[in-house]
């Protein structure tokens, strides 16, 4: 019998490829015990995404020793003071958002001798409340990223607003990703993860559409 979270994540899978498109799916398991997640490990399913620093070394820290093929993606806020935590635990992070925290990234990578790969956070919709750089100032702190402190940018993040339409945003995303030649964008969710891909998003990250709604 295949688990509903499987069959999931295969539908999804199919739904990209029809639209011949191509993007990872990072399976957000935030909040979700690992007797949920399970089921796709053991499908072979490789890129998670996880919130809280905490939980995440509770779940995964034995898991990725047991399979190393694990992408571990940090998809929430990161306070400078868990850095030191995060690493090598975590292969990806999601949210880079000032500098402060790109300092003690790169700390903590030469501490490690890991380097994780980094998305820089985008406020694409300049929303006071929201954290991320903004699109003005993308260029001289990509640079200070790279030529300082030699971090692994790999691509920009969004969550863009609630309101108004995400196929705007999203296409902004895209124009600032080739702008600044770089190779990845992070953006879209459950709900709107193929306008995303439409836009050359090349990862997804999608929780509820393949666990199933959260308590």
């Amino acid at each position: 019998m295949i688990h509903k979270s499987v069959n999931n994540l295969v539908a999804i899978q199919k739904e990209i490829q029809q639209k011949k498109k191509e993007a990872e799916i990072i399976a957000v398991s935030k909040t979700f015990p690992i007797n949920q997640i399970y089921p796709l490990i053991n499908h072979g399913h490789k890129h998670y995404g996880e919130n809280k620093v905490q939980e995440a070394l509770e779940k995964w820290a034995d898991i990725k020793n047991d399979f190393p093929d694990i992408k571990l993606h940090l998809i929430g806020k990161l306070q400078t003071n868990k850095v030191k935590y995060i690493l090598p635990l975590f292969d990806y992070i999601h949210s880079l958002d000032n500098i402060k925290l790109a300092e003690k990234i790169s700390l903590e990578q030469e501490k490690k001798k890991f380097k994780p790969k980094i998305f820089i956070q985008v406020n694409i919709g300049e929303e006071s409340q929201k954290s991320g750089i903004d699109p003005m100032n993308l260029a001289s702190f990509l640079d200070n990223c790279r030529q300082q402190l030699n971090l692994d940018i790999v691509g920009l993040m969004c969550i863009p607003p609630i309101s108004g339409d995400t196929n705007k945003f999203f296409k902004e995303m895209h124009n600032l990703k080739n702008q600044h030649n770089l190779s990845n964008l992070s953006m879209g969710m459950s709900s709107d993860y193929m306008e995303a891909i439409n836009h050359e998003a090349t990862f997804v990250r999608i929780g509820s559409k393949i666990f199933g709604a959260r308590d």
